[in-house]
C-alpha cells in the first residue's frame, strides 16, 4: 500500500515521501497516529494544498538535521574488540555497534542511516557514512582496535614462541656442533689408529 507520510516515521523515511508499506502497518499504525494518509489521486492534491507546512516542517527537520551533521563530522569512534591470531575480528563491526557508540556520546542516530563501505572484520580506521535527510550526509571515522586483555596475551605467547623457536635454533645447533666434534675425533681416531 502506498502512503504519503506526514511526520518523519522511524525505518520508513521523512516528511512528504510515498513509500510503500504493508497495508495491516498503514491501518493499524500509520493512519490512526496520522503520520501518513493514503497515496491517491485526492490525498495527492491535499498534499499539494499542504506542501507549505510540508515545506516548513521538511526544513525544520533539514536544520536539525544540519546541526546533527556538525555534532558527527569529525567525530571518531573507537571501538574494542576481539581478534583472532590471524588479525581478524571476531565477527563484525556492524551499522547498530556505531549506532549504539553514538548514542554514549548523545548523538541520536538510526542504525539505518549509517552506511558502511564494505565489512569491518579487521583493526584499523575505517570511513563512515551516516545519511541524516535526503542531502544531508555526516561522515565519520571509526577505530577498531584489539582489547588490552587481549593484547597483552597475544604479547606473551608471541614472546613465548620467540624463546621456543631460540631455544630449537640453539638446540640445533648444539647437535650440529656435538655431531661435527664426533665425527671431528672419530677421523682423528681412524688416523691414530692407521
Amino acid at each position: 500500500m502506498k502512503v504519503i507520510l506526514l511526520e518523519k516515521v522511524k525505518t520508513i523515511g521523512n516528511i512528504g515521501e510515498i513509500v510503500n508499506v504493508s497495508a495491516g502497518h498503514a491501518r493499524n499504525f500509520l493512519f490512526p497516529n496520522k503520520l501518513a494518509i493514503l497515496a491517491d489521486e485526492t490525498n495527492a492534491n491535499v498534499l499539494k494544498d499542504k506542501q507549505k507546512a510540508l515545506s516548513k516542517k521538511m526544513a525544520a527537520e533539514k536544520a536539525t538535521a544540519e546541526t546533527l551533521k556538525k555534532k558527527i563530522e569529525g567525530t571518531v569512534i573507537e571501538m574494542i574488540k576481539k581478534v583472532g591470531t590471524n588479525g581478524k575480528l571476531f565477527g563484525t563491526v556492524t551499522s547498530t555497534d556505531i549506532s549504539k557508540e553514538l548514542e554514549k556520546k548523545g548523538i541520536h542516530v538510526e542504525r539505518r542511516q549509517i552506511t558502511i563501505e564494505g565489512a569491518i572484520k579487521t583493526l584499523g580506521t575505517f570511513d563512515v557514512k551516516a545519511k541524516l535527510f535526503g542531502d544531508v550526509t555526516a561522515e565519520l571515522k571509526v577505530k577498531v582496535t584489539i582489547d588490552a586483555a587481549q593484547a597483552e596475551e597475544l604479547k606473551k605467547q608471541q614472546a613465548e614462541a620467540q624463546k621456543r623457536n631460540a631455544d630449537r635454533k640453539a638446540a640445533k645447533i648444539k647437535a650440529e656442533a656435538d655431531a661435527k666434534a664426533e665425527a671431528e675425533a672419530k677421523a682423528a681416531e681412524e688416523a691414530a689408529g692407521l
